[in-house]
């Protein structure tokens, strides 16, 4: 019998480091024999970039199939952003946790908000920067945006970090050693507990529930 896959959702600020903490825990060598793991593929309105493939960094549909999905509410979550709008699948969702697969969602509180609302399990994990001058770096090194940008980023950083109370785990990511190991800490965590472990070592229980009990000697 397939084990269902967990659910979890990954908030955070842009330059907490949340895009590295998922490809590093989805590496090959962290992610054992046990259980798949993947990032799920939203829906998106907008149009590929140079690199981008359908099915493998988003799903591109047209802004009528998009709405037509909305009317059918057939989103765990959706939002416009600038224009163009992202959603995330119920159904693909949903097959990919029965298929005993674990599936990361990166969106935002907001989203996470609606998720919740839809799928009531859902585990949520909040990553913070360590402190705001941290976070200031992290977001000048990366050397792609002006000052006007950095302070409007920061801006929003503050905003998102005042939901991080909303979550069920907040990792503070300032060594990334120790935040990975936190961040796969919890998704064992979810696999350990006790309603998918009886499905998981349905056969020992039942062996060992069974046990025929022994005569006592005299």
């Amino acid at each position: 019998m397939i084990v269902p896959g967990n659910l979890f959702i990954l908030s955070a600020p842009s330059g907490a480091g949340k895009s590295s903490l998922i490809n590093a825990l989805l590496k090959p060598e962290n992610q054992g024999s046990a259980r798949a793991m993947q990032v799920s593929i939203s829906h998106t309105t907008r149009d590929a970039r140079p690199g981008e493939n359908n099915g493998e960094h988003y799903h591109f549909v047209s802004l009528a199939e998009f709405k037509k999905q909305i009317s059918l509410n057939a989103f765990y979550e959706y939002a416009e952003v600038f224009g163009n709008y992202y959603g995330t699948s119920e159904a693909a969702i949903d097959a990919q946790l029965s298929q005993g697969i674990d599936v990361f969602l990166d969106i935002d509180w907001q989203g996470a908000q609606q998720v919740r609302m839809k799928k009531p399990g859902v585990t949520t994990i909040f990553i913070s920067p360590p402190s705001k001058e941290e976070l200031e770096s992290r977001l000048r090194g990366r050397g792609q945006d002006s000052d006007e940008v950095i302070a409007s980023r920061m801006a929003q950083a503050q905003a998102e970090c005042s939901h991080y109370n909303e979550f069920d785990y907040v990792i503070v990511n300032d060594d990334f050693d120790q935040a990975l190991l936190d961040l796969t800490t919890i998704v064992n965590n979810q696999r350990l507990k006790c309603r998918q472990q009886s499905i998981a070592q349905q056969d020992l229980f039942s062996k060992l529930l069974n046990i025929e009990a022994v005569e006592p000697t005299e």
